[in-house]
C-alpha cells in the first residue's frame, strides 16, 4: 500500500515565514512530493521559489505544464495560472479565477484530491478570507490527511479559522511543528481509496480551462439570487461540501465571504457616485432657485428650494452610510480618524 507521497500547501497573507520553516525542516530523503501556491504577484513565480531553494536542500522547480512530479521535490506555482494535479504529471491551467485569485489554493487541493485520494496531505497556512477551504474539505472527503496551522499564531487568522470552520481536521498545530509532522505523516499507509464525488472532478476541469455553462453548472449547483461581481453573470449555489460557495457559468468561483468582501467594495464605490450625483442635483436646483428669485417668480423659486432641500436630505442619508461602511462613526456624524 502506498505512503501518503503527495503534499499540498496554501497560504497567502502571513505564510512565507511559516512556509520557510516547514521546508526548511523537511528530511533530504522526504518521500514525497510538494507543491505549493501562494497568492502572488505577477513576478512572484520566482520569489517563491527562490525563496524555498534558500531554506531547504530539496530540489525546487517552478511548476511547468507536463512535468512529471517526484518525490522528494518541491514545485512552486507560477503566476497567472492554476496549478493542477493530473495522473502524476503538473497542469497549468487557465481556468476562470476563484476567490479573486490564479493560482488559487482550491484549485490545486481538489485536483490533488482527486487524482490522488488517500496519498493527499493538504496544509492550509496564514491567510486573508477562505481560499482553500473548500480545497481541504474536498481532501477529507476523497481520505487524504489535513493539517491546519493553529490561528491562533498566524499573522492573518482567517485563512486557516475557515478552513477549520469548513472541516474536521486531522491536525492543528503551530508552523514550527507542522514540517516534523509532515515528515512523520508521509511515512504512514495512504489507506484505502474513495468515491470521488463528480462535482469535484467536474471543477477541476473548470480550473484547467474545460468550457464551463449553464448546463455544467446545474449538475452541482444551484441558481441564486447573486451576481457575479467579476462578469455580472448569474451565480449559482454550490451544493455539497463546504465551505458556502458560488460560481457563475463562466466558471468564476466565490467562497460566501470573499463574494461579501468583494461586493462591499462595490457597495461604497455606488454609495459614493450616488452622493455626489444627488449633490450635484442639489446644488443645481438651488442655482435654479436663485435664478427664480433675481427674475421674480417667488413661487419657482420657493418649489426649486424645497426640491434643493429634500436633495441635501437624500444626500446626508447617503453620507451617513458611507460613513458606517468605512468605520465607526463619532456622535458628530464623522468617521474616527
Amino acid at each position: 500500500m502506498s505512503n501518503r507521497d503527495l503534499i499540498v500547501i496554501g497560504g497567502s497573507a502571513g505564510a512565507i515565514e511559516p512556509l520557510r520553516a516547514i521546508l526548511g525542516s523537511l528530511p533530504t530523503d522526504l518521500p514525497a512530493a510538494v507543491l505549493v501556491v501562494l497568492h502572488m504577484p505577477v513576478q512572484g513565480g520566482e520569489i517563491l521559489a527562490r525563496l524555498a531553494s534558500s531554506v531547504t536542500a530539496l530540489p525546487v522547480l517552478p511548476a511547468e505544464n507536463g512535468l512529471p512530479i517526484r518525490l522528494g521535490h518541491i514545485y512552486a506555482a507560477v503566476p497567472d495560472h492554476h496549478l493542477l494535479v493530473y495522473d502524476g504529471h503538473i497542469v497549468l491551467g487557465r481556468g476562470p479565477r476563484e476567490n479573486l485569485a490564479r493560482p488559487a489554493i482550491d484549485p490545486l487541493f481538489r485536483s490533488a484530491a482527486v487524482n490522488c485520494g488517500p496519498r493527499v496531505i493538504g496544509v492550509v497556512l496564514s491567510g486573508l478570507l477562505s481560499d482553500g477551504a473548500a480545497g481541504l474539505n474536498a481532501i477529507q472527503r476523497c481520505g487524504g490527511f489535513t493539517l491546519v496551522q493553529d490561528p491562533g499564531e498566524a499573522i492573518a487568522e482567517e485563512m486557516p479559522r475557515r478552513a477549520l470552520e469548513a472541516t474536521t481536521v486531522d491536525l492543528c498545530v503551530p508552523a514550527a511543528k507542522i514540517g516534523p509532522t509532515l515528515a512523520d505523516v508521509v511515512r504512514e499507509p495512504a489507506g484505502s481509496p474513495m468515491p470521488i464525488p463528480a462535482e469535484l472532478r467536474l471543477e477541476v476541469d473548470i480550473a484547467a480551462g474545460e468550457r464551463s455553462d449553464g448546463t455544467l453548472l446545474t449538475r452541482f449547483a444551484d441558481p441564486a439570487a447573486l451576481t457575479c461581481p467579476s462578469c455580472g453573470g448569474v451565480l449559482s449555489q454550490v451544493r455539497n461540501g463546504r465551505p458556502l460557495r458560488f460560481r457563475c457559468q463562466v466558471g468564476h468561483a466565490y467562497t460566501a465571504d470573499a463574494l461579501a468582501s468583494e461586493q462591499e467594495g462595490r457597495v461604497d464605490e455606488a454609495l459614493r457616485v450616488a452622493l455626489r450625483i444627488i449633490e450635484e442635483r442639489a446644488e443645481l436646483v438651488h442655482r435654479m432657485a436663485e435664478d427664480g428669485r433675481r427674475s421674480g417668480r417667488r413661487a419657482v423659486a420657493e418649489m426649486y428650494d424645497a426640491r434643493a432641500e429634500e436633495y441635501r436630505d437624500y444626500a446626508d442619508t447617503i453620507r451617513r452610510a458611507v460613513l458606517r461602511t468605512a468605520g465607526p462613526v463619532n456622535p458628530d456624524g464623522d468617521a474616527d480618524p
